[in-house]
């Protein structure tokens, strides 16, 4: 199989600022799919994100024809009508056309397309023609399912094996593949802009002229606990180590905390389970470069003192595919400005929280697996702001997610369930964004919005929790708008001791006592929510309870539509409502 394949994801960008940079997740989470598949690196780029993006199509399309370069176009109705979009797979086309092979372009059917569906019209287009000719990955039915879904899961593992078994088909010997491109909406260069550079006779066309680029060796070093590499301890090869190295570690137990303070690589080189890092009254691990990888190792805090298993003040570090637990602070901190990208970890049984970001800290937190803390699994506060998507926090014994004293974050398409107390708790000013999460199965609240927190939360399944599936007071004032709320063991949103929101759009159904219950102060705003199926009253307005109820569908609760306290009738305003 070739290695280190590269690929282009076809899109309109519209269509992803439109779905919140889903598009973007959906090439995320493909790219690791195919390196779950092949156990090897498979980089997608995407041109908001990679600033090489035009470089590295024209290389790919218009040189090197004896490399494998997949397509993935993002089939919507606006595909169709981008002259960018349709250059970049008219082009490949022709390339593939060139190659000799069929099986480099892979469309998925995002949203109806009526030229697509319509074989009068595909006639009138010859690249629909192509599209329909093709055998695409139809994700129509899953445009609003979240990305961590079983389902969602296998389509994907589907799509990454059509890449990989096409790359074993590829017996070329000269040159390696290189990354798989995603092309975006941005236009590829033009053939006469090309054309012009060939006619002058001036500039070589493709790489062959050129030659191959020069081959840049990674300088490698080994540590053995067994002393049979270059060092016996990771401290005397980081010491030793040029930036740029890469120090793989064989398996061993390493009683030492290390500080990394220069752009290296580190990496388990065998089980990980074997390659165990253990410290006490120390960071395991002190981040102190501006970049840098860490990846199959596990790590161990045993307590001693006030100290993080993995401790990141500063700079971009790749934390991957770690085992990594704590017995002092949170097993990971990201803190003072630090931007990780934490992948594919276990961080798991905590002294305290899982990880903790603050203090301006940020990151991407992605694919891991987030347990049995002892805190929140993720703390976020004063002014963190990081990124969490596709994570499964889980099992703790607090809150999923405390998002509190000015934090802020997007999390995105995570599983959050099983805990002792809230899946999410917002407070203190914190203002977070939740989209297309799963929030269930906790012992106690899906969402708790309290102390003037606020948080806007989209299109998440918020279900079958022991209490409410939302809970606001004490000046909390979040903004709900398409979620599903339901099955829960108490009422589906419960607001009171002054709480306010807004309720826009959701589904609430299912819950064993009312759909919307409001008491003591309580006063948010609901709009155009189907509210259904509840055992109590769709809305229950309890004593010194309030609020503003506009075109709500309220048929259907067992109960009624409306249970109100007289003394709160004069507090509460109705409009088009369906009773």
């Amino acid at each position: 199989m070739s290695k280190h394949p590269i690929a282009f994801m076809s899109y309109v960008r519209l269509d992803d600022q439109h779905e919140n940079g889903r598009l973007t997740q959906f090439r995320e989470r493909l790219s690791s799919e195919v390196r779950m598949q092949t156990g090897e690196s498979f980089e997608i780029f995407q041109d908001r994100n990679d600033i090489k993006w035009g470089q590295q199509w024209k290389e790919r399309i218009d040189g090197a024809l004896d490399t494998v370069t997949f397509l993935i176009p993002m089939i919507t109705p606006g595909f169709f009508k981008s002259p960018a979009c349709r250059e970049e797979l008219e082009r490949f086309v022709k390339r593939q056309a060139h190659l000799g092979r069929n099986d480099l372009i892979l469309p998925v059917y995002y949203v109806d397309s009526p030229v697509l569906n319509d074989e009068s019209r595909r006639k009138r287009d010859s690249l629909a023609a192509v599209i329909a000719a093709r055998q695409y990955a139809d994700w129509r039915d899953l445009r609003f399912e979240p990305l961590t879904s079983p389902e969602v899961g296998k389509r994907l593992a589907g799509i990454a094996k059509q890449i990989v078994e096409a790359l074993e088909r590829d017996q070329t010997p000269s040159t390696p593949a290189r990354a798989v491109a995603v092309a975006a909406g941005a236009g590829a260069p033009t053939d006469s802009q090309e054309g012009q550079a060939q006619a002058s006779g001036t500039a070589p066309a493709t790489e062959a002229k050129h030659g191959p680029a020069p081959r840049i060796e990674v300088p490698i070093k080994v540590v053995d606990a067994l002393h049979r590499g270059d060092y016996s301890t990771l401290t005397e090869a980081l010491i030793a180590a040029k930036p740029g190295t890469r120090i793989l570690v064989r398996p061993g137990l390493y009683n030492e905390g290390v500080v990394i303070d220069k752009p290296v690589e580190i990496v388990g080189d065998g089980e990980k389970a074997d390659i165990v890092f253990e410290v006490s009254g120390k960071n395991v691990i002190l981040f102190k470069s501006s970049m840098g990888r860490v990846a199959n190792l596990t790590l161990r805090q045993t307590g001693g003192g006030d100290w993080f298993c993995v401790n990141l003040p500063q700079g971009r570090l790749d934390l991957e595919d770690c085992d990594i637990a704590g017995q002092s602070r949170a097993c990971v901190a990201i803190h003072e400005g630090a931007d990780p990208r934490v992948r594919r970890n276990r961080i798991h049984d905590g002294k305290d929280s899982g990880v903790m970001v603050y203090a301006n800290g940020r990151g991407t937190l992605e694919d891991n697996e987030i347990f049995g803390n002892t805190r929140a699994g993720v703390g976020i506060s004063g002014g963190g702001n990081p990124t969490l998507r596709r994570n499964r926090i889980y099992g703790g014994k607090d809150d999923g997610v405390l998002v509190h004293t000015n934090g802020q974050g997007i999390l995105e398409d995570n599983d959050i369930f099983g805990n002792a107390f809230a899946g999410v708790e917002i407070r203190e000013g914190s203002n977070p964004t939740l989209r297309h999460n799963r929030i269930h199965g906790g012992n106690n609240t899906g969402v708790l919005v309290q102390k003037d927190g606020q948080g806007t939360l989209e299109a998440n399944d918020i279900f079958g929790n022991a209490s409410s599936g939302v809970v606001i007071k004490e000046g909390g004032n979040p903004s709900l708008r398409r979620n599903r709320i339901h099955d829960g063991k108490a009422s589906g949103v419960y607001v009171h001791t002054n709480g306010q929101g807004i309720l826009e759009d959701n589904e609430i159904f299912g819950n064993a006592r009312a759909g919307v219950a409001i008491m003591g102060g309580g006063n948010p705003t609901l709009r155009r929510n189907r509210i259904s199926e509840n055992v109590y009253p769709g809305i229950s307005v309890g004593p010194g309870g309030g609020g503003v109820f506009e075109g709500n569908d309220l048929r259907g609760n067992t109960r009624g539509a409306w249970q109100v306290d007289p003394s709160s009738e004069s507090k509460i305003k109705r409009k088009g409502n369906l009773e």
